[in-house]
């Protein structure tokens, strides 16, 4: 079949599953769950990313929409032993591992999960990517993609959503959760950045049986964390376990610049005293600068200061256009009436990273991914604190980390030396420059470049002006030189007058007939 054929035939299962759930009477929480369940996994994974963002959609929809993490329909154990044959290149399953369990323990809209022995008795976990799935999600995003100009969004969803950048966001996920050499890579860097914290792990990779559809991994049974009368009746203390997931996430974003972008009750448990970090297809990552600007921001929102937040999007960001910057200083502004009465400790991060996020796209200004993908996941850790209902802070969190980081006064001294020498070394110049300048003005040689960032529009609309001006005194000088010629006896006559009269009140005509269209449709 062809590439058209199979979008054609998808379109229509598309349409039927629309039609058979009744979405032209409205839409509500409970059906949109079952229409996305129903569309298969691009539309499971969109809506798993849909469910973290309450900025966008109301509560009761992302509520409903967590129900898509658990479970959906897991293949077959045929197709799952079919496609480890085909990776692996063998012709029966045993011959790499003793026992695999026909049931998984976990389904997902790319992949499942299953139990399983090596040959040496270890026991694992093996990952298994559902077949074809990069073909089928590619063609469902293609699609989307032509549709997109048609998508309506039920009332009470609020204002339209940009679907456009919702599609491109959970494209860019998928494409990297699809790779499984590229998670085994994130879960190998976490651990060696969390090599020394004595208190969390994650599964270890078993290197030699993982592709990129498979993943072969340390099968761990540990109790999830949102299970807390489990833990407790093993004498776990709730505090300790929320206060330390949530200090590792912080040293996660602000020490390492690598975190986990889910990080959901199902993909934390603990065992052994430790906290384990599962499921790190998809990460987030920030440069050194990026988490200079990401404090600074956090700063300014205390302190209310606006210019100081405006400058740090602009640093951040990427403008995809120019930019009103009034119109920006006064969204920013609006974001900073909000959140006034906050102090650092009280200041909900996850919420205002997304209304940031949100902010930013209006104003068509292009965050880091990682700036993206932080959002949802300090609102995810957030959410985890309040559910303990222990009065756990995330801001509270975030302070101690960063007055508890040991000063290395021997890099310090270095660092500020060699800014000091740079800096003594312009300043030398300093007075060479200053002579010049002193010279070129006494000789009247001195020039200025100015520009004026935020001035074309103003200066557009002035020109314009200007335009319609010269152009109605065109008009005002053609018909008192007609009417001037019209007293004369020259000879030449059209329509009973000079000649040249008749073509000068012409053309103040046409040209008095744009003046007042201009001006017309300008209102």
């Amino acid at each position: 079949m062809r590439k058209e054929e199979k979008q054609e035939s998808r379109l229509s299962e598309m349409l039927a599953v629309l039609r058979k759930n009744d979405i032209a009477h409205g839409i509500t929480p409970e059906k949109l769950r079952t229409i996305l369940e129903e569309l298969g996994p691009t539309f499971i994974k969109l809506g798993q990313i849909l469910s973290m963002r309450p900025d966008l959609i109301p509560q009761s929809y992302c509520k409903e929409l967590t129900q898509l993490r658990p479970q959906v329909t897991p293949l077959d154990y045929g197709e799952v032993r079919k496609l480890i044959r085909e990776e692996y290149g063998i012709k029966h399953i045993h011959e790499v591992f003793l026992s695999f369990d026909h049931e998984p323990l976990g389904s997902a809209s790319i992949a499942q999960v299953h139990h399983a022995v090596l040959i040496n008795g270890k026991e694992v976990v093996v990952k298994v990517q559902r077949p074809g799935i990069k073909e089928v999600m590619g063609r469902d995003v293609a699609i989307l993609r032509k549709a997109i100009g048609l998508v309506k969004f039920a009332p009470d969803l609020g204002d339209p959503l940009d679907f456009k950048i919702m599609l491109e966001e959970m494209w860019v996920a998928a494409q990297q959760e699809m790779d499984f050499l590229i998670e085994a890579a994130h879960l190998e860097e976490y651990a060696k950045l969390n090599q020394e914290v004595v208190y969390v792990t994650c599964p270890k990779v078993e290197k030699h049986l993982t592709t990129s559809r498979i993943l072969v991994m340390e099968y761990i049974e540990g109790i999830p964390i949102d299970h807390r009368d489990e833990l407790l009746e093993l004498g776990y203390d709730l505090r300790e376990i929320a206060e330390k997931m949530a200090e590792n996430y912080v040293k996660q974003v602000l020490d390492d610049g690598f975190f986990h972008a889910d990080p959901h009750p199902g993909n934390l448990c603990v065992q052994d005293g430790k906290i384990v970090w599962m499921d790190w297809g998809m990460v987030g990552r920030l440069t050194q600068r990026d988490k200079e600007l990401f404090l600074t921001a956090m700063k300014a929102i205390v302190d209310g200061d606006v210019y100081e937040l405006k400058n740090v999007v602009l640093s951040m960001g990427v403008l995809h256009q120019k930019i009103n910057h009034a119109a920006l200083y006064n969204d920013i502004d609006l974001m900073m009436t909000k959140y006034a009465s906050a102090d650092f400790a009280s200041l909900n991060l996850g919420n205002f990273l997304l209304e940031l996020n949100d902010l930013t796209n209006r104003h068509h200004i292009g965050m880091p991914e990682g700036v993206s993908l932080l959002g949802r996941g300090v609102m995810t850790i957030e959410g985890l604190l309040a559910e303990t209902n222990l009065d756990i802070n995330f801001m509270d969190i975030i302070t101690l980390h960063l007055a508890g980081k040991e000063v290395d006064l021997k890099k310090e001294l270095k660092e500020t030396g060699a800014s000091a020498l740079i800096t003594l070394r312009k300043s030398l110049d300093i007075p060479a420059y200053l002579s010049d300048i002193l010279k070129m003005t006494v000789k009247g040689q001195t020039k200025i470049n100015l520009e004026i960032t935020g001035s074309e529009e103003p200066l557009a609309k002035l020109d314009a002006m200007m335009n319609k001006l010269i152009l109605a005194v065109i008009c005002a000088g053609l018909l008192i030189g007609s009417s001037l010629v019209c007293t004369t006896d020259m000879a030449g006559k059209l329509f009973g007058i000079p000649a040249l009269g008749a073509i000068g009140f012409f053309l103040a005509l046409v040209l008095g007939l744009i003046l007042v269209y201009t001006i017309l449709r300008k209102r």
